[in-house]
């Protein structure tokens, strides 16, 4: 801690963790300011807690002359288990929970994580800066401005734009996106399928539409809970809203074999129909989870499902409350209380139910050794907000859409550029001049996450 002999210190405040990491200069668990020195040092002591055989993991700002200045991702570990009281952790009963409730011992009941986006607080929402698309190929690349991500009247908002509103049309065929970044705030978060440069060409566009999608990866991660968002999906042809969870770490290796949980996604046409006629569109919404080995073996189909609103309402006009409850049983997913999807996987579990081995016989089981029930999803998830546009798998080429038929094919190497040729068919559908453009965009009034 730093000594108190120096009189230009004013102020020197602690933020830390116990048990989880803490990143950067993101807000941590318990956070003090000490605004005067005691016996010679800026000292703050906690004795709510108990850090016997943990590791502490903190940060520090000394302002100094005026100026702030920070010592970054440090951590301590108590090794021999002697140091601090003996107290137990209490319960949470509001948020934000007392200093004695530590987040990171279970149970801990209550509220967990609340943002009402009264501001956009980036010590929480990291965003993600790439042109990847995942394995889908999606048509936008994210980025962190506030054209695309912003709080306004305690709502946040993801929307996307046109890439040549930034640049210009001749950009999305002649010019190179350079994404890598030149400061950690600006650092390309995935290189995968090209993710931080891309050149454009005649046959082989640029990312035609840039967007924006967030995560609480290093702020925010929890195992079992309930969640709960209030929010309103985007309104436009080929858009693809979502909120979903991944695991903090793949603990069983690549994905789906970590699992993914998709509390929401929605396809923004109001106007598009599957084989059978049905809506499939802003009409429906669906929750699935991912699961298996390894790609493609994915066990999704047995964990999904979806919801239909009557004919002449979508998820786009209003709002609506979409919760997830997550234990050590089993995971059920709600729309407006109504309960859409019920997993549990068995006393056997997802290996079982995903029978594996009857179309790979002898292959390996990622999970074998676990004694969860629900394991892969026995671990930490953090949040993910985000709107995709268009792409190879999540728009199949059998379904119909009115009055323009979808613009590009699953299998073509043009996909990009059939897609950007086609903006007159689907960009009007945005709503752009309307509204600030705001009917394309995902807006959230609130996430929220209880222990249970």
């Amino acid at each position: 801690m730093p000594q108190a002999g120096n009189p230009g210190i004013t102020l020197v405040a602690y933020h830390y963790n116990i048990g989880t990491p803490l990143y950067n200069v993101a807000a941590g668990q318990y956070n003090f300011d000490v605004n005067s020195a005691s016996g010679g040092y800026w000292v703050h002591e906690n004795k709510d807690i108990s850090v016997a055989g943990r590791t502490v993991y903190y940060w520090v700002l000394v302002v100094y002359n005026g100026g702030g200045y920070t010592l970054t991702e440090q951590s301590w570990t108590d090794a021999d288990g002697s140091s601090g009281g003996d107290k137990p952790t209490p319960e949470c009963s509001s948020y934000p929970c007392m200093a004695g409730c530590d987040m990171s011992v279970k149970p801990c009941n209550g509220l967990i994580f609340e943002d009402t986006f009264d501001t956009f607080n980036l010590d929480v929402w990291e965003h993600e800066i790439t042109a990847g698309g995942g394995g889908n190929w999606e048509f936008q690349y994210y980025t962190n401005n506030r054209s695309n991500s912003y709080v306004r009247d305690s709502t946040l908002f993801l929307k996307p734009t046109l890439t040549s509103d930034k640049y210009d049309e001749g950009f999305i065929t002649s010019g190179t996106l350079d994404l890598w970044g030149a400061s950690p705030a600006d650092l390309c978060t995935g290189n995968a399928y090209s993710g931080c440069q891309r050149s454009g060409a005649p046959t082989n566009a640029i990312n035609p539409v840039q967007s924006a999608r967030i995560r609480t990866v290093h702020s925010f991660a929890f195992k079992y809970g309930r969640v709960e968002v209030v929010a309103k999906m985007p309104t436009g042809d080929w858009l693809w809203p979502a909120i979903w969870l991944l695991p903090k770490r793949n603990s069983y290796g690549g994905w789906p074999a970590s699992g993914e949980i998709d509390m929401v996604e929605s396809r923004g046409n109001l106007n598009l129909v599957d084989e059978n006629g049905v809506n499939v569109g802003v009409n429906q919404m669906g929750s699935t989870m991912h699961w298996g080995p390894f790609w493609p073996q994915n066990g999704w189909p047995k964990t999904h499902s979806t919801k239909n609103l009557p004919t002449g309402q979508t998820f786009g006009m209003d709002f609506h409350k979409y919760e997830l409850e997550w234990t050590s049983d089993g995971l059920k997913f709600y729309v407006d209380d109504e309960l859409i999807l019920d997993v549990d996987p068995g006393t056997n579990g997802f290996w079982e139910l995903g029978e594996f081995e009857k179309s790979n016989p002898g292959i390996a089981n990622p999970w074998v050794g676990s004694s969860s029930k629900v394991v892969p999803f026995d671990q930490d998830f953090y949040i993910i907000l985000n709107v995709a546009v268009g792409g190879t798998n999540y728009f199949s080429d059998s379904l119909t859409n009115t009055p323009y038929a979808k613009p590009w094919l699953n299998s073509s190497p043009t996909a990009l550029s059939d897609f950007w040729n086609a903006k007159d068919q689907w960009y009007p559908t945005w709503n752009p001049d309307v509204n600030n453009g705001e009917d394309a965009a995902m807006q959230i009034k609130s996430v929220r996450v209880w222990a249970i």
